[in-house]
């Protein structure tokens, strides 16, 4: 299975982690691809699954992985768990792709997880070489590429209304 895309060093502050009662919607973990219409994709990874790692200032913090609840639910948690105030940043790595349907705000949707399997044992390995080099924002001499991932940017918690106009036009 290859990791379908990533998001590298989140910031935590940049996130509406709870929003209130009523506003369900407004909990997003939102990435982006480009900036200004036609090419602009936004994609929620709130339910994505895969790896994740925390950082503090010194580096690596911490790693985990999503397998029943979605990534911002386990990110959530670590918020008010034992993890609580030793992380400001996060990366992740997807397995879900995303896809060209949307919702009703013109985000888009995720796949559903399919069963897994490694057709290619040098591409799993390779892929998991360039999560651990990016994950731990080393530079290697050859900088291994994910073989299918696309990497999204994280949309700041004061964007949010600014991109989603942008997917509206």
């Amino acid at each position: 299975m290859a990791i379908q895309n990533f998001g590298q060093f989140w910031r935590t502050d940049e996130v509406e982690w709870f929003p209130g009662t009523g506003n369900k919607d407004s909990f997003r973990l939102l990435g982006r691809q480009g900036k200004n219409r036609p090419t602009i994709r936004l994609a929620d990874f709130r339910y994505q699954q895969g790896i994740y790692i925390l950082y503090s200032n010194h580096g690596p913090y911490y790693t985990g992985l999503t397998t029943e609840q979605g990534l911002g639910k386990r990110l959530q948690d670590h918020l008010s768990d034992a993890h609580a105030d030793k992380w400001d940043r996060f990366s992740w790595f997807g397995f879900k792709s995303v896809l060209t349907s949307k919702d009703k705000y013109n985000v888009c949707k995720l796949k559903n997880l399919a069963k897994a399997s490694v057709d290619d044992s040098n591409t799993a390995i390779r892929d998991i070489e360039a999560l651990l080099i990016r994950a731990m924002g080393l530079t290697n001499i050859t900088q291994t590429q994910f073989s299918k991932a696309e990497e999204w940017i994280q949309v700041k918690w004061l964007e949010v209304d600014h991109y989603l106009a942008k997917v509206s036009e």
